[in-house]
């Protein structure tokens, strides 16, 4: 991520920082909003909802970014393998984003050590997307401290409603952590319907407030479990799910989670 000017300011408060991240996302410049809520959270230490959806949206976009063009560059790479200097010309500019996405990723887990179920998947969400494109020699670790994330905020997730939108989207990440990186889709289709069930049988006391959300991430759920080769077609969610525009159908075996 390239140097922001939010960085270099001097004498912005907290208020203005927030300010700054609202700007920066209405500009799309995600890099600065990002900038504006690390800076935030090193001075405040403590976060509200709202700011806590802005470091989210903020690192969300910028990591987006970056995986979405190291899919493209590997794929480029690979297509020209008989072609030794656009090959190597692929190679240097995906070893280039892949430090991009390392020092970007490392931000976050430096920033964001508080023992919540919000830090903790953020921690999972964050080693999983370096897994992706950690070399053999390093994958093994930040494997296991994803899982060992993901592990901590499961226990303590089961102090929030089955229906809550934070409790769920753990369950989602977690079970693709489960089926992309793990390759064990046993268990991913474990933690999911465990966790699409439990919500559903709660669904009537769902609070107006996080309905759209968690409804959503239970749409995502049950893709998944398709994805996974669970038939869940004798569970309905007509009329209880919202129909939403940027929810993507699973393509050639890749799960949702809430980054897609």
């Amino acid at each position: 991520m390239t140097t922001s000017w939010v960085s270099e300011c001097k004498d912005l408060s907290n208020t203005d920082l927030v300010h700054i991240a609202k700007l920066a996302e209405q500009a799309e410049r995600y890099d600065d909003m990002a900038a504006a809520m690390k800076r935030y959270t090193e001075a405040s230490g403590n976060l509200g909802n709202e700011e806590r959806n802005l470091l989210s949206v903020a690192y969300k976009n910028v990591v987006g970014a970056r995986r979405s063009a190291w899919r493209v560059i590997s794929g480029s790479e690979t297509k020209a393998a008989n072609d030794h200097v656009k090959s190597q010309i692929a190679e240097e500019y995906r070893i280039k984003i892949e430090k991009e996405l390392n020092a970007i990723c490392d931000q976050v887990l430096e920033t964001n050590d508080e023992s919540k179920v919000f830090f903790l998947k953020m921690q999972g969400d964050y080693n999983r997307y370096l897994a992706e494109v950690a070399s053999d020699k390093t994958r093994a670790e930040v494997v296991q401290r994803s899982l060992d994330a993901y592990t901590k905020a499961t226990e303590a997730a089961n102090k929030l409603p089955t229906t809550h939108p934070i409790r769920l989207g753990l369950a989602l990440n977690f079970s693709v952590f489960y089926y992309e990186i793990q390759n064990n889709s046993p268990q991913a289709c474990q933690l999911a319907k465990c966790a699409f069930d439990s919500a559903i049988a709660e669904l009537d006391q769902l609070q107006d407030d996080s309905y759209k959300d968690s409804t959503l991430i239970m749409q995502l759920l049950r893709d998944n479990l398709t994805c996974y080769g669970v038939n869940y077609s004798g569970v309905s969610m007509e009329n209880r799910v919202p129909q939403f525009t940027d929810v993507r159908i699973p393509q050639n075996d890749q799960a949702h989670d809430l980054f897609s």
